[in-house]
């Protein structure tokens, strides 16, 4: 289609309703679907509008009577576009003022349509990269509707720049994540926005959740604009991840794209020397280091009871942070002694003492750990570097869940001091920098019984106030907790079937109803709705390809790496001045 053909004219609407707009004759209904933008060219404003309905209409009921027969295709081309029409809904988005794409600017004349063709490729794009930094473009919140027979219009790439700007900004950091349904013009997120605020990317199971987690990742990386730490349940961020297909293929990992800047630990280091990848960091817990808040979260892997969990806080605070190993080495006298003089319940604890020997089957558990496991993860984030934790065989819910709780408490208490410290200083040099924590399964971390009991719902809570924010990858939204999904900022959706799950996803957005039948209408590959914090407004996109080309521009195969050695001394200071 012509973008400078109009297509059709706008006949009723409501703000809160939305547009109707009626086809002209030569439009063909077929090509309208949902999800393709269009805009509305008012006498003030421009209005840039999804699609998210597509009807037939008659002029009069004699039509629907008595149709024409389908081989008489003379009264079929008679009727169209008078008796029979086609008419489209269109969702107001925003309101564009004072920009290029006014009437003037459409009746610009032939002859400066010429010379704008002469122009080579590279003067275009000098002269347009100008236009969209320096004209007066305001992007305005839709606060009312264009007037009857306004005209309706495609999208132009000029319109989608306007609205998502372009990656090469040199202002902003932005990052393309993807194109609209019906365009090839690149559709940007506003990392800097993306990360200071926790995130969420839904979808069903096979909708390609961990190629949408790996592109955002990817672009974080490469715009610097956070540092990544990545629990990595199924081992498919950090070396390489099978690519769903009738042959077998692979597609790279963080760590074979940002070879310098990635560093991976194991919690299963035999199965990370069996996938052949390189150069990774053992990392183990002890159970010092568990605590009686990351039993709850486990409690139902682990069936621990309510009495189990209090006579648990008893023992930690009779013997401290080593309770565990103290309390799995007690025999029947010692615990009935103990219960005696602390008022305990001895069958309680004899079934805490049964269950969490349970733990001793986890690869990464030691009774003590010499090296500080955990601090050396905090030095690489602090150096900049990217951590992607690998779990290999130890990919079960009770394994993933604990190590992550444990790992994530206490990397955001030392994150938690550096905030208060550069709050007293105000010193540039003790502003922490901003970290992403990506976590798979989200929703058995911040379901309503488990939230209040796990870091990641503080986290979601605290948002930006100590530089600490989430990226949630799950596909049950209905299991996270409402006020939890209130405080995620932006919101990728694939296809999801579910109404609970969907109905969660637009949990405090305004216009959910027409962007309900939007994602109702995906296909189940690479399309995705985005919305929030990121992106000026709501929009439908096919996913960027995560393949050679996106290798080739987003990668950074020639980065030297830095010895751990020097990762790590630079860091030690740092990590001393924190009692960490």
């Amino acid at each position: 289609m012509n973008p400078e053909n109009p297509l059709g004219s706008v006949i009723q609407g409501s703000l809160s309703q939305g547009l109707e707009v009626r086809l002209h004759a030569e439009v063909l209904v077929e090509d309208m679907r949902v999800g393709k933008f269009l805009v509305v060219q008012g006498r003030r404003s421009r209005f840039f509008c999804m699609l998210t309905d597509v009807a037939l209409g008659t002029s009069s009921p004699r039509i629907l009577a008595n149709p024409p027969e389908p081989e008489n295709t003379f009264l079929q081309e008679v009727l169209a576009g008078t008796g029979t029409y086609g008419t489209v809904n269109l969702t107001p988005m925003l309101m564009i003022s004072d920009i290029q794409g006014t009437e003037d600017s459409r009746q610009r004349s032939e002859q400066e349509k010429d010379q704008e063709q002469k122009s080579n490729s590279k003067l275009k794009k000098a002269t347009s990269y100008k236009a969209q930094s320096s004209a007066p473009i305001e992007l305005l919140p839709v606060k009312t509707i264009p007037s009857h027979f306004s005209q309706v219009f495609d999208a132009s790439e000029w319109d989608f720049r306007a609205v998502f700007g372009w990656e090469d900004d040199p202002h902003r950091r932005n990052f393309a994540i993807g194109q609209p349904i019906d365009m090839e013009v690149p559709i940007c997120i506003d990392l800097d926005r993306f990360v200071e605020r926790s995130n969420g990317i839904f979808g069903k199971s096979g909708t390609g959740k961990s190629f949408l987690t790996r592109l955002l990742l990817s672009g974080i990386i490469r715009k610097q604009a956070a540092v990544n730490l990545i629990f990595d349940m199924h081992s498919e961020y950090g070396w390489e991840a099978t690519r769903e297909g009738k042959q077998f293929s692979t597609v790279k990992g963080l760590r074979q794209l940002f070879p310098g800047q990635v560093q991976i630990y194991t919690l299963d280091p035999e199965s990370t020397k069996r996938r052949g990848v390189r150069d990774a960091q053992e990392l183990y817990i002890s159970y010092d280091q568990i605590d009686v808040e990351d039993l709850m979260l486990v409690r139902g892997e682990l069936n621990l009871s309510e009495a189990s969990l209090e006579n648990a806080i008893i023992l930690r605070n009779e013997f401290g942070k080593a309770w565990i190993s103290r309390l799995l080495t007690m025999n029947n006298p010692e615990i009935q002694e103990f219960c005696e003089t602390k008022m305990g319940s001895k069958s309680s604890i004899m079934a805490l003492q049964r269950k969490l020997q349970r733990l001793d089957g986890l690869k990464y558990i030691r009774n003590t750990c010499p090296h500080n496991y955990v601090g050396q993860i905090l030095d690489s984030l602090e150096a900049g570097k990217h951590v992607v934790v690998e779990f290999g065989s130890q990919s079960n819910l009770l394994s993933y869940m604990l190590a992550t709780n444990v790992i994530a408490r206490r990397i955001h208490h030392a994150y938690v001091q550096k905030a208060e410290r550069f709050l007293q200083t105000k010193n540039v040099s003790d502003r922490p920098q901003q970290m992403v924590i990506t976590i798979e399964e989200a929703h058995r971390f911040l379901d309503p019984a488990t939230v209040g009991q796990t870091i990641f719902g503080t986290i979601a809570r605290e948002m930006r106030k100590y530089f600490v924010t989430l990226l949630v990858v799950d596909q049950r939204p209905s299991g996270i907790d409402n006020e939890v999904m209130s405080q995620i900022g932006t919101r990728i959706t694939a296809l999801l079937n579910d109404e609970k799950d969907i109905d969660a996803i637009f949990t405090g957005v305004s216009g959910a109803q027409g962007l309900r039948s939007v994602l109702a209408k995906l296909d189940s590959k690479q399309q995705a709705l985005i919305l929030g914090h990121a992106v000026p407004m709501p929009v439908v996109i096919r996913t960027r390809a995560y393949d050679e080309t996106f290798y080739a521009a987003v990668g950074d195969t020639a980065w030297d790496e830095i010895p751990d050695s020097v990762v790590f001394k630079a860091a030690e200071a740092a990590r001393a001045d924190l009692g960490f």
